[in-house]
């Protein structure tokens, strides 16, 4: 990551269209990344939450960009919960070889994180053909992906439906966000070319399913981002000087690195926890989940902004790091869900 995606490469990619290198994207691939949580007898490593909590803290510190968390984790992990087996033949491998970029839609209005109950998406079915016709909002990565896996509305319930970037009728118009590192964007689908992927009506339960065991990814995004951002200004308070002395030696200071501290190591020990919990698969699980979520989102945000704050007035420009940080942990804890949406889920399900 340190070689690989460095602040330059990151300002680099953040100013294209798509946000995404092809060499490096074969380089993770060559290093059996991209098929990190894809098994082995699809050309994956077969490696599991810890694994995947690992890489996605080092993908976070550095800013990765790039379509790892929609193609090479939210993918795999809903394919698998569809039970979907030509599907996962047929795709899985590609994506491991770094051949094919995909991504999930789902999100539609205003909600970058709610699976809608009822999808305004609709698929019309007539004989072994299906067209899909709707809008999806805040596609991670849509200007990259080859292959949309679309929540939809059929009269037997929610279902997943594959389309092709080129399919007739499909209109891709990117978003502009606070993240720039993190590439989104409105999908439309007029009486479109699907394919159905699993059964009908388990569309929103694979996917709710999905989401929960890529958020092991989030996790670790947010916890690796953090510790990164509270050692830039560590780091910058031993170095600068004013009135004589570093500014890391007077009292506020230090006690805003203090606390930038303790929401960083918190975070890195709530994200592995749940990380081990899932390889675990413990009973407690998703509980720990929502806590952890709220918890790093909010932590993440806390530190990225102390950050700037340690930094005083260079902080707020655009040429210094410390305000990228900050605009991902912005999207981060906004991308399944806000804190106090994850907080009410942790109620419910510990019964309170």
């Amino acid at each position: 990551m340190e070689k690989r995606s460095s602040e330059q490469q990151v300002r680099t990619l953040m100013a294209s269209d798509t946000g995404h290198d092809p060499a490096l994207w074969q380089e993770l691939a060559g290093m059996g990344l991209l098929g990190l949580v894809i098994p082995e007898d699809l050309g994956g490593s077969g490696a599991g939450p810890v694994e995947l909590g690992i890489v996605a803290e080092e993908m976070g510190r550095a800013l990765l960009c790039g379509p790892y968390l929609s193609s090479a984790v939210m993918v795999p992990y809903l394919l698998d919960e569809l039970g979907a087996g030509d599907e996962r033949a047929a795709v899985l491998p590609r994506i491991a070889a770094g051949e094919l970029i995909a991504t999930v839609a789902y999100a539609e209005g205003t909600s970058s994180a709610l699976i809608p109950d009822v999808p305004a998406t609709t698929a019309r079915g007539t004989g072994d053909e299906w067209r899909l016709t709707g809008e999806k909002t805040f596609v991670l990565d849509a200007p990259t992906a080859a292959v949309f896996y679309v929540l939809a509305a059929t009269d037997a319930g929610s279902a997943v439906f594959a389309v092709e970037r080129d399919a007739a009728g499909v209109t891709i118009d990117p978003l502009t966000t606070v993240d720039l590192t993190r590439k989104m964007g409105r999908v439309r689908f007029a009486d479109t070319p699907a394919r159905p992927v699993g059964a009908a009506g388990s569309g929103a339960g694979a996917l709710g399913a999905a989401l929960d065991r890529s958020a092991v990814a989030l996790l670790g995004d947010q916890a690796g981002g953090a510790h990164r951002a509270m050692r830039m200004a560590v780091d910058y308070a031993r170095t600068r000087f004013q009135f004589g002395r570093a500014i890391g030696s007077f009292q506020a200071v230090k006690h805003m690195c203090a606390d930038m501290l303790l929401e960083a190591e918190s975070a890195v020990s709530a994200a592995r926890h749940v990380a081990a919990a899932f390889a675990d698969e413990a009973p407690n699980r998703f509980a720990d989940l929502a806590l952890a979520q709220a918890y790093c989102s909010d932590a993440y945000v806390y530190v990225a902004a102390t950050n700037i704050q340690v930094h005083g007035g260079i902080g707020f420009t655009w040429e210094h790091p410390a305000h990228l940080y900050l605009r991902r942990a912005r999207t981060d804890a906004q991308l399944f869900g806000d804190p106090a949406w994850h907080r009410e889920r942790y109620l419910q399900r510990i019964g309170a």
